[in-house]
């Protein structure tokens, strides 16, 4: 262990400016602070990396682990000033230690979550990397297709990762779940259904009362049809449904959508169909609902651009929350970026926190996209 990981152990009281001092001494005397104790061990037993598994136990990590419970307000201060320290020389947000965990899932775990000042430092920064992330992305040319795969085929690629890839997957629907059938990615479950029926009612608590023949709503991702049934209860004047992959659309055909009075299947991916009626210029929503697969929070950017032009001025633009759902600290971190990304669109987002009275079973699929006990349920409107 190095002068920095023992001094961030914090094992003598109280914590107060003299820790502060240190660090700064330690950390202008050339130790990284990224320096872990991974590298700390290779190094006393004369290695130059570590050997097995890869993990990141950070300055960061031994200071939120080593808080005593009985920490006090002052002390927390502390602390924070040399969380900013660290940040400041270049410490990470979201490297994982030898548990796994983050430093927001340490702080977390500890019961110190929205509202502690701790946590709430390593939210925002998460959410300043996230965006310089998303900033140099855009500076970066983009790899073609060929350069991602090496071949050029979509095939090769993952269902969950690239739309190509889904649109051209075969899908499985069971009793709770839609799948796709090699890959058993869950595209869809019915543990989301509270989720749908509550979106549904927030589609239809701003809509245009005056009009004689109800609302114009529309969601994008039709997959199990949830959404779309519990809307149907409500009887909207018009009710359009976005779906791209031909198998979705093969059972909306079976199922009798397309003969449902009121309802409009737009075939085809949103970017092409929903841009088609922005350009007609003569539809436009009383709400709006998000809910596809294998896309990703670059693609809602360009969905905001659609929205505030297809929305009209009462209306409502709702989406499933799973960003970031993997880890609550990186939930938290998505909500913020949310709700800064719409700002700038004119619209406000709240968020509705509910807790999941069905906790997700991820039996017999490859892998969880929900692990939060909270979901936090957004409801977008024009400020």
């Amino acid at each position: 262990m190095s002068s920095l990981h023992s001094l961030l152990a914090l094992d003598s009281r109280p914590i107060d400016e003299s820790y502060i001092s240190e660090l700064k001494r330690l950390l202008k005397s050339g130790i990284p602070a990224t320096y872990t104790l991974e590298q700390a061990a290779a190094h006393e037993a004369g290695q130059e990396d570590p050997e097995g598994p890869e993990f990141n136990t950070t300055p960061l990590h031994i200071l939120v682990r080593s808080l005593p419970d009985d920490v006090s307000d002052q002390e927390s201060k502390t602390v924070l000033e040399m969380m900013e320290v660290l940040f400041e020389y270049g410490a990470g947000w979201n490297f994982l230690d030898f548990e796994g965990k983050s430093v927001g899932d340490i702080l977390w775990d500890r019961r110190m979550r929205e509202g502690n000042i701790l946590y709430e430092r390593v939210v925002e920064a998460g959410v300043s990397a996230e965006l310089l992330l998303r900033k140099l992305g855009e500076l970066m040319p983009q790899p073609s297709v060929e350069e991602e795969t090496g071949d050029g085929e979509a095939s090769n690629r993952d269902a969950a990762e690239n739309q190509e890839t889904y649109l051209n997957s075969d899908l499985e629907y069971t009793d709770s779940a839609l799948v796709t059938k090699d890959n058993r990615d869950g595209v869809m479950m019915d543990w989301e259904t509270d989720i749908m029926r509550l979106a549904r009612d927030s589609m239809f608590k701003y809509g245009d009362t005056s009009s004689e023949t109800g609302p114009v709503v529309c969601n994008i991702g039709f997959g199990m049809g949830i959404i779309d049934t519990f809307i149907q209860e409500r009887s909207p004047a018009k009710h359009y449904i976005c779906e791209a992959h031909p198998a979705v659309l093969a059972r909306m055909r079976q199922e009798g959508w397309y003969d449902r009075p009121g309802v409009v299947v737009l075939e085809g991916r949103w970017q092409d169909t929903l841009s088609a009626l922005l350009d007609a210029g003569n539809v436009f929503f009383d709400a709006i609902y998000y809910d596809t697969f294998s896309e990703h929070y670059s693609d809602m950017l360009d969905l905001y651009d659609t929205v505030v032009g297809l929305l009209k001025p009462e209306g409502v633009f709702s989406f499933f929350n799973g960003l970031g759902a993997d880890r609550p600290v990186c939930y938290d971190v998505y909500r913020r970026i949310v709700e800064m990304d719409l700002r700038d669109y004119g619209l406000k987002c709240s968020f509705e926190p509910v807790q999941l009275s069905q906790l997700p079973s991820w039996k017999d699929v490859r892998r969880p996209y929900f692990a939060c006990e909270t979901y936090y349920h957004p409801e977008i409107r024009f400020a």
